[in-house]
Formats: C-alpha cells, structure tokens, sequence
C-alpha cells in the first residue's frame, strides 16, 4: 500500500512538506529523486526506469502531484 503525507505551512523555510513510500514493487528500478533532463527539466521527482514515469513529484512552479494505487486483493 502506498502512503502520502503532506504538511502545508508547517515548517520556516518550506511551505510543502511531502513524503511518500512506493512500496508495491521493491525489484522495480528506481532513479531517485533529481531534477529530470530537457524537455521536462521543470519537474523533481524519482522515476520509473521501465515506464520513465513518477509516483511523485514537484515543478518549479510549485505545482504537486502523487498518483496512489488501489488493487483489489
């Protein structure tokens, strides 16, 4: 189960606070979190080495996004 927990306005230097575990696919490669090359350049996140996709992520213009999974048993 993936969880997020986000804090806003919590902290002096930061207004958002987020962290997030992905935890459904441990052998799945990984890149960490890292500002992503040219064409999105304006995106830090980790990402997905067999999709090229995120779990979660940030832009320079402060915009926020998480994409959590729900499977049935």
């Amino acid at each position: 189960m993936c969880l997020v927990a986000l804090a806003w306005k919590t902290h002096p230097h930061w207004r958002l606070f987020m962290v997030g575990n992905r935890d459904e696919f441990h052998a799945r490669p990984t890149a960490p979190l890292q500002r992503w090359p040219p064409p999105h350049d304006n995106v830090i996140a980790g990402r997905d080495l067999r999709s090229g996709g995120s779990w979660m992520g940030v832009n320079l213009r402060g915009q926020a996004a998480v994409v959590t999974n729900v499977r049935d048993p």
